[in-house]
């Protein structure tokens, strides 16, 4: 479990903004909509976007699913949906229609056929090959491909473990090092867990619309007490994504100034499924279809 670097602190509510590829926004959603709460593999909780302290000329864009995902929460713990879509999309005119398009799908294999169990039998070692080894000896393998504008970018990339715990996964830092993958044309991503870097007091939030550093002006008055962040200790399912300037302007140029008619994109996240789900006689879901929307966060 690793901290996200914290970028700012918003309210539980969705939050819509307009990300620029010169400065930074964000925005942020934790199982609110009724619909997407039943579908947690699904949900996206946070999307941040601004521009990388460590190199410049590139955009970075963090896209947080699955939330609440408590570190002992084993045996299955929490992969990545290989029936669902992942996506961060791209307005770059203005128009609200995107422009460029980035899909990330998983594929998952078991080491063990017949067995569930997301760990397997030992200590899992460093993926040997950054290309896409797989962590042996974990049960649970994942990889992903990445697209944009349907061209593919990468595949076979993996998904480091979740940390399982100290017999498991003693040294979590190198496997999550092993899941960072640079690709072609400047192009850098990671997909895995990570501590949710988000800060909410939603016990507060929740019970009618509460502030503990102002409850003493609630028509229901309550004892002042400092806001509590409940999401701490929670881990979510990453993808991140860093990409030159270039790649998401409307000229396909760099940014030369905030103010240039190219420095202005809108860049929401969000997950899709198949619109066709019907279980066959063998309770078996067989999946077709257009994929839809399911949740969508900017």
């Amino acid at each position: 479990m690793t901290r996200s670097r914290r970028i700012a602190t918003l309210g539980a509510t969705a939050v819509l903004a307009v990300s620029s590829v010169a400065g930074g926004a964000l925005g942020a959603s934790h199982r609110e909509a009724p619909l997407i709460a039943k579908d947690p593999t699904a949900d996206i909780t946070d999307l941040y976007a601004f521009v990388s302290p460590d190199k410049p000329d590139t955009v970075t864009i963090i896209a947080n699913y699955i939330p609440f995902q408590e570190p002992a929460g084993g045996p299955n713990f929490y992969p990545f949906d290989e029936t669902a879509q992942y996506f961060i999309k791209v307005d770059n005119n203005g128009d609200g229609a995107e422009d460029v398009t980035f899909v990330f799908d998983f594929e998952t294999e078991y080491t063990n056929p017949d067995s569930f169990l997301y760990s397997g039998y030992g200590p899992i070692e460093d993926a040997s090959d950054p290309q896409g080894a797989p962590f042996a000896p974990a049960n649970v393998q994942q990889t992903y491909s990445v697209t944009m504008n349907e061209e593919e970018l990468g595949s076979g990339l993996n998904v480091p473990p979740d940390n399982i715990g100290p017999r498991t996964t003693p040294d979590y830092g190198s496997y999550a090092a092993d899941g960072i993958h640079e690709l072609d044309g400047e192009v850098t991503v990671f997909a895995g867990q990570r501590d949710d870097p988000f800060f909410a007091d939603l016990g507060a939030i929740f019970d009618l619309a509460g502030l503990r550093p102002f409850n003493g002006a609630h028509l229901l008055p309550l004892p002042t007490a400092p806001g509590q962040d409940d999401l701490s200790s929670f881990n979510v399912k990453s993808i991140a994504l860093q990409v030159p300037k270039s790649m998401l302007t409307s000229d396909g140029e760099d940014v030369t100034a905030p103010d240039a008619a190219n420095a202005v994109v809108g860049i929401y996240a969000g997950a899709a499924r198949q619109a066709t789900n019907v279980l066959n006689d063998t309770g078996v879901p067989e999946l077709s279809g257009d994929y839809v929307q399911v949740s969508r966060l900017g």
